[in-house]
């Protein structure tokens, strides 16, 4: 039996798997890219609130692709507020010789404001 056939009648092709013959997916395999801690929270979100858009993703071989964006978005937008944060507020390596836990202090503040801002505008959207 040939591995491969093609409906004439449907255009379709099916691929021979065990004792049956099964329709071919043409799609390529979905891009295996890393999704990190922003992209978890937003598949977390999606799945408990957007049931919809998370199953179209799905289905459509999407999600993988989506999430990492939307990952690389808020690691990229969190990197920056930090960084803008901290150099309003004067936190500067100076600070973090001279008294190490006042910076720690100071340093996580400005990491909970930019993961809030984050959530708001990247997650939970």
């Amino acid at each position: 039996m040939e591995r491969f056939i093609t409906d004439e009648r449907t255009g379709l092709k099916y691929e021979l798997v065990g004792d049956y013959y099964l329709i071919a997916g043409d799609d390529e395999p979905e891009e295996e890219r890393p999704i990190g801690v922003w992209g978890q929270r937003h598949l977390r979100y999606l799945k408990e609130h957007h049931r919809v858009r998370y199953a179209n993703l799905l289905t459509s071989g999407k999600l993988n692709a989506y999430l990492a964006d939307i990952d690389r978005q808020a690691e990229e937008l969190f990197l920056r507020l930090v960084k803008q944060m901290a150099d309003a507020e004067g936190i500067t390596e100076t600070l973090k010789a001279s008294d190490q836990m006042k910076w720690v202090r100071r340093m996580n503040s400005c990491r909970d404001r930019a993961s809030e801002t984050v959530y708001y505008q990247v997650i939970y959207t």
